[in-house]
């Protein structure tokens, strides 16, 4: 008997999904495992992967619908089996509607971007102004291989451009890379205009439900809660010579695929560490009482082309330094690629945002609700300091800052939190023991 596949709930905060492309056509056979398509919620695009074998008998939604939690998608039966046809909403295009946005738990400080469609780099468009319609993997695509995906033909439903389409331009001899504005950190390309004039063409740029999600998360908590600033400057010099010491020991004993930790990892585990000496800033409001948490759930950004992720390291109190640095590492992969689980990106007790990578040496992330406090670490830089013995030498120098929810956290209670974690940074051995 046919059974049909529902848009699934791929996060625990997701009412609204954008079925952005089929990988699978009617009449098509499917295993177990299959990847039938890639679906946008409220945090992140994910692959749908196919759960009943079979044939699909009806794709009832097309690529770029809007469409609700439960609403039906495709058919999967056998070959020759009569398609059910259910009563279901129509579905909306995504470039034109708005949906109704999800509560979510995965929005951290976002670094300053330019304009950016769903897929986070600025829409391409045709010299007489029409939006050119193509998957964010083909956009993506097109970036690393230097394409003008403007000039490419699609195959997709209505014309749509598709990574095979990308794939087969890229290896044509004919191809040409396109003239972009210079890359930024996350290589960004911006398709020059037209008419050579300005840094790209004026247009307003339809954006996803994952964008939608992160403003209006962002906008709430900084409109809802109250939040506090402190900040401190940390001796990275010790942090910097242990992980040195301990990668160089780690090359030797485990060959190319040893596991190399970098600053981020002592970061994690730091505020662990810090956590654990202070306990009352691993908690969060909950309306009339505050929400105390036995463990530290940490998450942590992952900046995409496509928005912002905050994969989640469960029980980091009860997890080694090298631990959370595979662990982290693993979860960077899983959301580069999509396969991220509604698991790994929920339960958050606290967030460590850090933005030391693009050169900013300090800053304030936006609270990510419901946790207490969100940390954020600046670049390590070399400045003049004054030591022990009041001589001035060059000292490393790390500044990190702490945004607190007033409600669960006082000055004093978060200030100790510092400490806590000034101390382990300085004297890293702390993590080891």
């Amino acid at each position: 008997m046919a059974e049909i596949i529902d848009m699934p709930k791929l996060s625990d905060t997701m009412s609204v999904g954008t079925l952005i492309k089929w990988n699978v056509k009617e009449g098509q056979t499917v295993a177990f495992g299959d990847i039938l398509g890639e679906v946008e919620t409220d945090k992140a695009t994910m692959e749908l992967s196919c759960t009943v074998p079979g044939t699909i008998l009806k794709i009832y939604a097309p690529g770029g619908s809007q469409l609700p939690v439960g609403a039906p998608i495709c058919a999967i039966g056998k070959s020759g089996e009569v398609a059910p046809n259910p009563a279901a909403p129509t579905p909306k295009a995504a470039a034109t509607s708005t949906p109704p946005i999800a509560e979510s738990t995965g929005v951290a400080c976002v670094p300053p971007a330019p304009a950016a469609t769903s897929s986070g780099t600025s829409a391409p468009r045709t010299s007489n102004d029409e939006r050119v319609k193509a998957s964010p993997y083909a956009k993506r695509m097109a970036e690393k291989a230097a394409l003008n995906i403007a000039a490419l033909n699609g195959t997709g439903p209505g014309g749509r451009i598709l990574g095979r389409d990308v794939n087969a331009a890229a290896q044509a001899p004919a191809a040409a890379p396109v003239a972009t504005a210079p890359a930024g950190p996350l290589n960004v390309t911006v398709p020059a205009p037209a008419d050579g004039k300005g840094i790209q063409p004026d247009a307003d740029i339809p954006v996803g439900g994952m964008r939608q999600t992160i403003a209006r998360r962002l906008l709430e908590s900084k409109v809802t809660v109250p939040h506090f600033y402190l900040e401190v400057e940390v001796d990275a010099a010790p942090l910097l010579a242990i992980r040195e010491s301990i990668n160089k020991r780690l090359a030797e004993t485990g060959g190319p695929d040893a596991v190399k930790l970098s600053v981020n990892d002592f970061i994690l585990k730091g505020s662990a560490e810090a956590l654990r000496r202070v306990p009352a800033v691993n908690a969060s409001w909950a309306g009339t009482s505050i929400r105390a948490h036995g463990a530290v759930h940490l998450s942590f950004g992952v900046a995409l082309e496509d928005g912002l992720v905050t994969p989640v390291i469960h029980d980091a109190q009860a997890k080694s330094l090298k631990e959370i640095a595979v662990e982290a590492k693993g979860l960077i992969s899983k959301a580069r690629a999509k396969k991220l689980t509604p698991n790994e990106m929920s339960g958050s007790t606290f967030t460590v945002t850090n933005l030391g990578m693009y050169g900013v040496t300090g800053f304030y992330g936006i609270i990510n609700v419901p946790n207490a406090a969100i940390l954020s670490v600046g670049a390590t830089i070399k400045k003049p300091v004054v030591d022990a013995s009041d001589r001035i030498v060059i000292g490393q120098r790390m500044v990190i800052g702490l945004s607190g929810d007033h409600r669960v956290v006082d000055g004093a209670t978060a200030a100790q939190f510092l400490q806590a974690l000034k101390l382990v940074l300085e004297d890293p051995t702390l993590m080891l023991i």
